[in-house]
């Protein structure tokens, strides 16, 4: 899944794809590179990132997904936790939806996604963009997660989302400490127990600078190639990467490692 961040102040690319010719040259870039799905979000969702309005992400995203949609077959997901962004993103031809609110924020946009026959990402997070980094705390990453990701999985099928579009995402980044992020990582074979493909996000995030001392997260190339290889061998179903075109490299030669004679 590559990433297609429309926004002025995204933490790793805010500002060099918000004008919708270069965002679309990026994306059709990306699919060439490998990348699968395009992930494409008109909100920063970085700590300490401010809520933006329905009408500002609409105008973001949607010239973006009218653009690419004619362009190329690579499945389109947009970035949201809002249901009026969701259903407009729909009705423009997207094919997921990846809320890292997993419906808390925005309940009525399960009901949205439910109607569409959409595959939808559950993401874990504690907390609010805004607020999700202060002081967070856990005893049990692993099963704290797990558990607060079983609570929306009912929340999601109540609301009539069937089992076979639901893909969960534990988060790491959002609401976590480093040792939070790390022991996820670690603990993707018990994830995996769920019984949902994983998409895991580790790309250019604050983990890894805290791990390597490289302060600018477009120069967290090594650091990411590490974690995704961690990823892959843990059993993540889809990884969600800036730099497409090496991460697919990691990707084919962790997958190789990975696999059973």
């Amino acid at each position: 899944m590559g990433v297609l961040n429309v926004t002025p102040d995204s933490f790793s690319d805010g500002g060099r794809y918000a004008a919708a010719e270069d965002a679309v040259r990026h994306a059709l870039l990306m699919v060439e590179q490998g990348a699968e799905i395009l992930d494409i979000g008109g909100e920063s969702t970085r700590p300490g990132a401010r809520e933006v309005p329905v009408s500002e992400e609409l105008e973001r995203v949607l010239p973006v997904l009218e653009a690419l949609r004619p362009r190329t077959d690579a499945l389109l997901s947009v970035d949201t936790r809002k249901a009026e962004v969701a259903a407009a993103a729909l009705d423009a031809g997207a094919d997921w939806i990846n809320d890292v609110s997993a419906g808390t924020h925005d309940p009525g946009l399960l009901e949205i996604v439910a109607a569409a026959g959409c595959t939808y990402v559950a993401m874990h997070a504690r907390g609010k963009p805004a607020d999700m980094q202060e002081r967070p705390h856990y005893d049990d990453p692993v099963a704290e997660v797990t558990a607060e990701l079983t609570e929306r999985v009912e929340a999601c099928l109540k609301a009539g989302i069937e089992p076979s579009r639901l893909v969960l995402d534990p988060g790491i980044g959002f609401g976590k400490r480093l040792e939070d992020n790390l022991a996820l990582i670690r603990g993707l074979p018990r994830l995996k127990t769920m019984g949902y493909p994983l998409l895991i996000g580790v790309s250019r995030k604050s983990f890894i600078g805290t791990l390597t001392s490289v302060e600018q997260p477009a120069d967290r190339l090594g650091g990411t190639a590490a974690a995704v290889t961690a990823c892959v061998l843990g059993g993540a179903d889809v990884l969600r990467v800036h730099d497409v075109a090496a991460m697919a490299q990691v990707v084919s030669v962790a997958t190789a490692i990975a696999q059973v004679p």
